[in-house]
């Protein structure tokens, strides 16, 4: 076998043996853990979530899921909240503690420092017989047979195993709160789905320029309104700033291959009448729907029947709707 292959095979073994791990945790998703994740949704503190080494890790991205979708979360290395960190539960808080052993050194010593304040305290663990087993008031079953490491020593298969415990958590209190994906974008404004879901068409017409001509105007207005504005159009608009038509890079071009001479045209002639238009307080993911609809590059949009501005399809590339 030679070395690309063996890569490939080692790393299917690996893929296959965690994927029939986690399957096999479905087993322990059982009243227990429904009666944990009810005793976080009835808490008014936060979720303060522990554990040392690569337990820790997994920890903090528990925490940034569940700080994502509703449930505020801190995380608090085990070795530190034994040299001062305790400080930062307080009395409703729950706290969670990830440990695959369960009777690490550091977990010894800080589960009854919680036990002491009366806080509620959920073990993730791979041993329901170990120390944070026997003391937790709540345990979540993540035991694995064995690890994907050949020398079964590195967390490999049993980090995984808390990682997907810690998610159905977070999912599960996420359904109960009822968590919508408007309430995700509130918490990911930067991002392509939070953008889809608040960028409304007035968020980007307000920093464009508004280009703009009357139906009379000559083709040498029409061509310098297009150039000073820098949208590749504009919009042709009456006297009580109604849109009557629009004129783009593509109409400019169709003129020049038609006409030997345009010295007596005007805007009225080359625009093309009553464009696809949408409203300045739709959502910008609308607005990119039609473009893709009519497979145009740019949208002009109205307000009270008023022009309000173009929207170009570069615009909706640039904020990551497209």
């Amino acid at each position: 076998m030679n070395t690309e292959e063996t890569i490939i095979s080692f790393a299917k073994k690996t893929v296959n043996e965690e994927a029939n791990a986690i399957a096999h945790l479905e087993q322990f998703i059982d009243q227990e853990f429904a009666e944990a994740v009810h005793k976080i949704h009835q808490s008014k503190g936060r979720v303060i979530i522990t554990g040392v080494g690569k337990s820790a890790i997994i920890a903090s991205k528990i925490v940034a899921t569940m700080n994502s979708t509703g449930t505020p979360a801190v995380f608090m290395h085990a070795a530190d909240a034994i040299h001062g960190d305790l400080g930062n539960i307080l009395t409703d808080d729950v706290v969670i503690c990830i440990s695959k052993s369960g009777n690490t050194p550091e977990i010894k010593v800080l589960v009854p420092l919680i036990k002491n304040f009366k806080n509620t305290l959920i073990g993730i663990t791979s041993n329901k017989n170990s120390f944070l087993g026997k003391e937790a008031d709540y345990i979540l079953n993540a035991y694995v047979e064995k690890e994907a490491c050949p020398n079964n020593l590195a967390p490999t298969t049993s980090t995984t195993a808390q990682l997907v415990i810690g998610d159905a958590v977070a999912i599960s209190l996420l359904h109960l709160r009822g968590f919508s994906s408007r309430d995700f974008a509130k918490y990911h404004p930067g991002g392509a789905l939070g953008k889809k879901l608040y960028l409304r068409v007035h968020d980007i017409t307000a920093n464009n320029q508004k280009p703009t001509v009357t139906p009379d105007a000559s083709i040498r207005e029409v061509i310098v309104e297009m150039t000073e504005k820098r949208l590749g159009a504009t919009a042709v608009t009456d006297q009580q700033n109604a849109i009557v038509g629009i004129i783009t890079d593509g109409d400019l071009r169709r003129m020049l291959s038609t006409n030997t001479t345009f010295d007596t045209l005007t805007a009225k002639d080359i625009m093309t009448p009553s464009p696809k238009q949408i409203d300045n307080q739709a959502m910008a993911v609308d607005a990119l729907e039609q473009l893709e609809t009519y497979g145009i590059s740019h949208l002009l949009a109205a307000e009270n029947t008023k022009y309000a501005g173009i929207v170009h399809i570069h615009d909706l590339m640039r904020e990551g709707i497209l």
